[in-house]
């Protein structure tokens, strides 16, 4: 469903309300980048040099489980041997823009569609996703929406599977923001529908402060780090 039209009636009554133009100015736009340049980010914790490794240890201590290999073109393998590993079955569904992997050479069965929503659609168990960068600081996944990008896949079945190049790990929150201006531009081109931050699997601590995996999302996160890449 696009909600690009809701959005814009939206923000355009805000700008309204407080007496501006429909729709933001090159000016705003000039003023916006000029203030984000004068007030750089606060006191951050320091990290080391190697991202990769502390990424690791971090998802690893959000419950995530991470492998490595060489390139994206072996993640196919490495995703059958999770699953063989925990007795999953070997079929998933995936984004659409991972189609240009060879899923089939790795004995895997992978529908390029979001995922079915329940039990009386025959719902999926596992969903394979790239990512649009990582945070080193939390061992957390940032995943932008889009039509070739489902925000479903790694939300509804129980099991999620993200591709990480390397390449793709920043510190933090901080610089993964700026990665987005930098690549694509202004808040328009920037923000999609979804942008969503996954640290390790759902869990809830709701009923007598007990955590519980899965509550309201995969309970199982396995990220595929392609480290050459």
């Amino acid at each position: 469903m696009d909600t690009t039209k809701a959005r814009d009636n939206i923000l355009r009554r805000i700008r309204s309300l407080q007496r501006r133009p429909d729709s933001l100015k090159d000016g705003e736009r000039a003023a916006v980048a000029e203030y984000l340049e004068r007030h750089p980010p606060g006191p951050r914790p320091a990290l080391p040099a190697d991202l990769k490794q502390h990424f690791r240890a971090m998802a690893e201590r959000m419950a995530s489980t991470v492998d490595e290999v060489a390139r994206l073109t072996d993640a196919p393998a490495a995703a059958a041997r999770y699953l063989a590993a925990n007795q999953l079955a070997p079929a998933a569904v995936a984004w659409p823009a991972l189609d240009d992997l060879d899923w089939a050479g790795a004995g895997l069965a992978v529908e390029f569609r979001a995922p079915k929503r329940g039990p009386a659609q025959g719902a999926d168990a596992v969903g394979i996703t790239g990512c649009y960068c990582a945070l080193a600081e939390t061992g957390t996944l940032v995943l932008r929406s889009g039509p070739r990008t489902h925000a479903s896949t790694h939300l509804l079945p129980e099991t999620h599977i993200a591709l990480l190049p390397a390449s793709r790990i920043v510190a933090d929150m901080d610089a993964a923001f700026a990665l987005m201006r930098s690549e694509l531009g202004g808040a328009e081109a920037m923000m999609p529908r979804a942008l969503n931050m996954v640290s390790g699997p759902s869990r809830t601590g709701d009923i007598e402060q007990t955590i519980v995996l899965g509550a309201h999302g995969p309970f199982r996160v396995h990220v595929i780090v392609a480290v050459d890449e």
